[in-house]
């Protein structure tokens, strides 16, 4: 089974190239663009093998050059499939990933375009002040923890806040996520999350567990995701993808 998931995989691969470089065998031709989108949509229709068209994905996006990790995507696309298919994103057409499993000062929020397979923002992300200091290790759910909580959540409306032009979450994960509207854990702007903090203290600052970020980049991701998106927070932590239900009927 594994040998002919590798010829496949090996087969289409090879089809990819083989697509992108013919124009310069025939010497004369221009060169054809091709998109990452037409690929998956031929992986899409040559197999239904949920897991080979993530990874088949994640490796056509390139991720692995932008430190995403592989399992946070694969847990991600899960997570978003379920929640598609069971009608609760109104905004499908994005998929938006934080990569707690990086440090703060790297580049660990990802905005993935679902429809056109491309990534449209990759940027920094403030975890709770509780949770760590470079690292998110510690997560809660509860009120005044000041900590991250990690999991699936919805993109809700927008609004005007203490913070500025920011974006209400709904946790999707009982037990786990769900006291976000309590906690108001939303998306927003902070000048602590910016290279020059990293310059100063060697990683970004935290918030009181709003998944924060880079006051340039906010407004342009908050319109790009509100409304019922799906947004991820994940973490190779192992208490999480134990007792998340959300994962475990996801397919």
């Amino acid at each position: 089974m594994k040998n002919s998931f590798k010829k496949f995989y090996l087969l289409l691969s090879l089809l990819f190239i083989f697509q992108v470089d013919l124009p310069f065998v025939f010497g004369g031709a221009k060169p054809v663009s091709v998109s990452v989108s037409s690929f998956v949509k031929t992986a899409e229709k040559v197999t239904t093998n949920l897991n080979f068209r993530r990874i088949f994905l994640y490796d056509s996006l390139q991720l692995n050059n932008l430190g995403l990790s592989q399992q946070a995507f694969i847990e991600g696309l899960k997570g978003y499939d379920y929640l598609r298919t069971t009608g609760k994103l109104t905004n499908d057409d994005v998929l938006t990933i934080a990569d707690f499993s990086l440090p703060s000062n790297q580049k660990r929020l990802f905005v993935i375009d679902m429809v056109n397979y491309k990534v449209l923002y990759n940027t920094y992300v403030a975890h709770g002040r509780n949770s760590g200091k470079e690292f998110a290790k510690r997560f809660s759910n509860s009120i005044h923890s000041n900590m991250s909580s990690l999991g699936f959540y919805v993109t809700q409306n927008t609004y005007f806040g203490d913070n500025g032009f920011s974006l209400r979450l709904q946790g999707e994960e009982k037990g786990i996520n769900d006291n976000a509207e309590k906690r108001a854990i939303v998306i927003h702007c902070a000048d602590y999350v910016s290279e020059r903090w990293i310059r100063d203290l060697g990683y970004i600052g935290r918030s009181l567990g709003c998944p924060a970020l880079p006051i340039k980049e906010a407004k342009p991701i908050i319109e790009t995701i509100k409304d019922g998106s799906c947004f991820f927070i994940y973490s190779p932590n192992k208490k999480y993808l134990s007792k998340s239900v959300l994962l475990h009927h996801a397919s």
